[in-house]
C-alpha cells in the first residue's frame, strides 16, 4: 500500500488564526505532519507527502516530498489507483496530531474497496481506496459526499470508527485534544509556545501562559 499525506506548506491551519502568528502555525503544522508521519512509517508502508511548495525534511526520514500546487481534491484524485492490478493507496491527513501506529494499522487492515475513517462533522480525515473507478472530492461534508461516489459504482465501502483518525485540528479548541491526546512533536510544539491545559471554569481548555500572566497584570492595574 501507498501511502500519500497532503500537506499545505504555504498558509497552514488558517482557522488557529486567533491564537497562533503565521509563523508559529507554520511550526505546529510541521509538528503535526512530523508526528503522522513516524505513524505511517512504523507500519512499514511508502509514503509520499504531496506538498504545495518545496519542503525540506531530514534526509534519514523515509517518505519522499513531491510538489503539487493543485487543490486538494485534484491532486489526490491523480494519485489513486486506475486498475485493479494497481497498488491500493491510502490519504492520511497531515493534521491528524493524535494518529497513532495502531490506528493506522487498523485503518489499513481493514478490507473494502473503499475504507474511511470520517472526521467530525461529516469530513474524510483517512482513507484506503482499492477501487480503480473511485475518486474523491473534499468540497463540504466529503464523508458523504464519498458514500456517494462509492454506491454509484458499486464499491465495498467500510466506515473506521476511531478516535484519534476521526480527531482533525483546525480550531483553537481542538488544541486541548493535542495537549491531552497528542504523543510526540505537537504536544512539546504548542508547550514551547506557551500553552498549558486549564481547568479553571471547571471545563478542560488551553491558556497560553503569556496570554494568561497579561490579562492578570490588566486586571491588577484597573
Amino acid at each position: 500500500m501507498h501511502v500519500v499525506v497532503p500537506f499545505a506548506a504555504e498558509t497552514p491551519k488558517t482557522r488557529l488564526a486567533p491564537v497562533l502568528a503565521p509563523e508559529e502555525r507554520s511550526v505546529f503544522a510541521r509538528a503535526m505532519l512530523e508526528d503522522v508521519l513516524t505513524a505511517i512509517e512504523a507500519t512499514g508502508h511508502e509514503t509520499t507527502v504531496v506538498s504545495t511548495a518545496p519542503l525540506e525534511r531530514d534526509a534519514a526520514r523515509s517518505a519522499t516530498v513531491v510538489v503539487d500546487d493543485r487543490p486538494l481534491t485534484a491532486a489526490v484524485n491523480a494519485r489513486l489507483p486506475t486498475s485493479r492490478e494497481d497498488e491500493p493507496v491510502a490519504v492520511v491527513m497531515a493534521d491528524l496530531a493524535l494518529t497513532t501506529t495502531e490506528a493506522l494499522e487498523r485503518l489499513f487492515a481493514t478490507g473494502g474497496d473503499v475504507v474511511i475513517a470520517p472526521g467530525r462533522g461529516a469530513g474524510t480525515n483517512a482513507l484506503v481506496v482499492r477501487h480503480p473507478e473511485f475518486r474523491v472530492d473534499y468540497h463540504g461534508g466529503s464523508y458523504l459526499d464519498h458514500r456517494e461516489i462509492a454506491a454509484e459504482i458499486g464499491a465495498d465501502l467500510e466506515t473506521i470508527d476511531s478516535f484519534r483518525l476521526g480527531t482533525d485540528v483546525d480550531e483553537p479548541a481542538d488544541l486541548v485534544e493535542v495537549l491531552v491526546h497528542g504523543t510526540d512533536r505537537a504536544p512539546a510544539c504548542l508547550r514551547d509556545l506557551g500553552f498549558e491545559l486549564d481547568t479553571s471554569d471547571g471545563r478542560v481548555g488551553v491558556v497560553r501562559v503569556e496570554d494568561a500572566v497579561s490579562s492578570e497584570r490588566r486586571s491588577e492595574s484597573k
